[in-house]
């Protein structure tokens, strides 16, 4: 069965890296003492993978960037547990693709192995990437991702403010404008928020930073947004 620990962010305002969200993370990694960090979604991978480890050697897990000593498809097929990092969602995807992981984070996954994604990384674990909130920066031959889960995914979701006077779409309109042409739920993610898959079950976890909502949206063509919590039947 897949474990997934998906973020839709790794840092929230006025706090450390992960700091929101160790709660979830070191439950589930217990027992990995190392950890392969995918740092594609950034341009510097060294820079990226070092606040990883940094973040990381408090709690006693060592973090191995997929880039470094032994080649991408080997480190992950040794991995313990694989970390994808937050950034660019379609330079993400490309670089996947790129170095040939879709099949191996597949086969790591198959293996009941803990895959966790944070913004990026999380996208990457729906059908496809085609809710991300990102720009085309790269195409990345399709925009077809892992399909870890069967929804898409939407992070750093937010609701629309109403003193504001901005005019422009809103991003429930646009996750609205993709069931236009889309037929696969969205679960939109707030920030604070993560989607723990775990023993044939998958929850909603961590707390919305903007307190006034619940941690998440369920989108469904041809349906109002209805507030998503806990145990998803």
């Amino acid at each position: 069965m897949n474990n997934l620990l998906l973020l839709s962010n790794s840092t929230n305002a006025g706090m450390g890296y992960l700091e929101h969200a160790w709660q979830a993370v070191l439950p589930a990694l217990d027992g990995v003492t190392e950890l392969v960090f995918v740092p594609y979604s950034l341009a510097d991978h060294d820079a990226y993978t070092q606040k990883v480890r940094e973040a990381f050697a408090p709690h006693g897990i060592a973090v191995k960037g997929v880039h470094e000593d032994g080649g991408p498809v080997a480190t992950v097929r040794q991995a313990q547990a694989i970390f994808v990092g937050g950034g660019n969602t379609f330079r993400l995807l490309d670089r996947l693709k790129q170095e040939r992981l879709i099949v191996e984070l597949h086969n790591h996954v198959a293996a009941g192995k803990l895959y966790m994604g944070a913004s990026a990384g999380t996208n990457v674990a729906a059908p496809t990437i085609r809710t991300t909130n990102d720009m085309p920066i790269v195409f990345p031959e399709g925009f077809d991702a892992l399909g870890l889960v069967p929804f898409q995914i939407n992070c750093h979701y937010l609701d629309a403010d109403p003193n504001s006077t901005h005019a422009g779409e809103t991003r429930e309109l646009r996750l609205t404008e993709f069931h236009e042409e889309n037929t696969t739920p969205v679960v939109a993610i707030r920030e604070g928020v993560w989607i723990r898959v775990h023993g044939g079950v998958t929850e909603i976890g961590g707390a919305a930073v903007n307190t006034q909502y619940g941690p998440a949206l369920l989108f469904t063509p041809g349906e109002a947004p209805r507030e998503i919590s806990g145990v998803l039947g």
